[in-house]
């Protein structure tokens, strides 16, 4: 049976309506409803499967965060995670961090937790890099398989589809690997009151990236964030012809 690292991410809801500041520094956070990556629930329900099949023995869920980052943890835990471990960033810190940080810090916790799966989101909703999964597998010297479609696990192999443009690709890596799941590999469960009170007396582990040997001063710099433009009212017209000649005064053929 194998030991399976999950990583979960604090993000705006995804219901949420961004705003951007008055200061174009960064989009509004205060006062506004967070939640787990809609791809990390699904990274952790892939997870919880595994075991409830027999093939995970322990799932450590994780998270880079503020205090607040807590509440995603416990509702991993609540979902079926073992145990968590918080590494404690503050809100500019995190929103600083590039994906080579996360990586470097996802890659010491599954050293650490002994971990032989690494389950990551394809991506988070509020950077979009999906970057992180194809950058610790590298610094852990691991297979990696990302997007995933399906996975079926075989011992120390697994066989998985992954979802690329033109359908569906089928791999067999060897173990341990690092894993990104895509949207359609499942349907994440709701956490059960028991289960969430359950979660309250799981351990979760506190650490800093100074404890993982991680140096977190910024490398990237925002310039500015704006919001898209406004899109142009649509226009109905008669026929093919009006259609032609007003799509030549715009210069669009």
């Amino acid at each position: 049976m194998v030991r399976v690292a999950v990583g979960v991410k604090r993000v705006i809801d995804y219901a949420v309506k961004i705003r951007v500041k008055p200061d174009g520094s960064g989009v509004v956070k205060d006062s506004v409803k967070h939640s787990m990556n809609p791809f990390c629930e699904i990274a952790v329900e892939e997870a919880v499967r595994l075991k409830e099949k027999k093939i995970a023995k322990e799932i450590v869920a994780f998270t880079i965060g503020p205090k607040q980052s807590a509440e995603t943890l416990r509702t991993a835990l609540a979902m079926g995670c073992d145990r968590g471990v918080h590494v404690n960033v503050d809100q500019a810190q995190l929103d600083a961090l590039t994906p080579l940080q996360i990586s470097k810090m996802a890659a010491k916790i599954a050293e650490t937790e002994a971990a032989d799966l690494l389950l990551m989101g394809k991506l988070a909703i509020d950077g979009d890099y999906g970057q992180t999964a194809a950058m610790t597998a590298a610094i852990l010297d691991w297979p990696q398989a990302t997007n995933l479609y399906s996975l079926q696990h075989n011992g120390d192999s697994a066989t998985v589809e992954r979802e690329i443009d033109g359908g569906l690709e089928t791999n067999e890596i060897k173990t341990p690997a690092v894993l990104s799941v895509d949207l359609r590999i499942n349907q994440p469960r709701y956490a059960t009151l028991p289960n969430i009170m359950k979660a309250k007396k799981k351990k979760v582990k506190a650490v800093k990236p100074a404890d993982l040997g991680v140096d977190v001063a910024p490398t990237l710099n925002v310039i500015k964030v704006a919001e898209p433009p406004v899109r142009a009212a649509g226009e109905i017209v008669e026929d093919v012809d009006t259609l032609i000649s007003k799509l030549k005064d715009a210069g669009r053929i």
